[in-house]
């Protein structure tokens, strides 16, 4: 039984049809998006989806869209536990984090998994943008690279990235907080990949990327793109900024990696440094 045949003699014809279809689920905590027209019914809607997925002890409606440089959203209690911490597993790995003030997509595991299993033994990986450590713990239990370092701008999500470090026991991921536009240039050293889990801003950051780089270094390049535009918009921002870095690079492959809006999706472009 789905959520709507679950509500069918509790909301009117009408409410179910505008009843969300989707949602996401991070550890024990639910985030869906309840329509204004559905408010007066929203704690209904919050136990009947608690009693359909039983693994699901808190409800929290979306009050806000991704906004600022650290894409946070707020996000108001509806049902259940009171809490906005979540415990998460993915891909062998544990991890911590407050679902309002940390940025974290659920809907980037295999993108992760993926990414990992393409990491040889003895690389050094660099995750930008690393929010509380998705990609890089991933990468940790699943790969045997030799040194993970993460750069993440949002204090919070860099502890709760330190402390998802300690949970799962790893010795070779350090998490560094600051603005990447900072840090990279004092970076001596340089990566084997470079993983650019880019939230959704004008500025690319590849200049700064680039000088993190060496030769045969492989980058994940990660934009959002209306469907008219993939590749092709992605593709030529990296090569404007190789240009102008005076770095020679090849594409490899692209892919889309998921709907963010109604034609709008996030791409990743996958290059190598000559």
């Amino acid at each position: 039984m789905n959520l709507k045949e679950a509500l069918k003699n509790k909301l009117s014809a009408e409410e179910l049809r505008i009843l969300p279809r989707a949602f996401d689920v991070i550890g024990s905590i639910a985030i869906i998006d309840i329509p204004k027209k559905l408010g007066k019914k929203q704690k209904t809607i919050a136990y009947a989806l608690m009693q359909q997925h039983p693994n699901i002890k808190t409800v929290l409606k979306k009050a806000g869209k991704f906004q600022g440089r650290l894409r946070t959203r707020k996000l108001q209690y509806v049902a259940g536990i009171k809490t906005k911490e979540a415990i998460y597993r993915e891909n062998d790995c544990l991890m911590k984090l407050n679902v309002e003030t940390c940025y974290f997509s659920p809907r980037l595991s295999n993108e992760r998994l993926e990414i990992a299993r393409q990491v040889k033994k003895g690389e050094k990986v660099l995750v930008l943008f690393s929010g509380v450590g998705p990609f890089g713990l991933v990468i940790a239990k699943n790969s045997k690279a030799n040194e993970i370092l993460m750069i993440e701008l949002n204090r919070e999500a860099t502890k709760y990235a330190q402390e998802n470090i300690r949970i799962n026991k790893l010795s070779n991921v350090q998490a560094i907080q600051g603005d990447v536009k900072r840090i990279l240039p004092k970076l001596k050293e340089k990566f084997n990949r470079i993983v650019m889990a880019r939230p959704q801003l004008k500025e690319t950051f590849l200049k700064e990327t680039f000088k993190a780089s060496k030769k045969g270094t492989i980058i994940y390049f990660y934009d959002f793109l209306k469907e008219n535009e993939i590749p092709d918009s992605a593709i030529k921002k990296i090569q404007g900024a190789a240009k102008l870095t005076k770095k020679k690079i090849k594409i490899l492959a692209w892919k889309k990696c998921g709907e963010i809006a109604p034609y709008k999706f996030r791409v990743r472009i996958d290059f190598k440094v000559l």
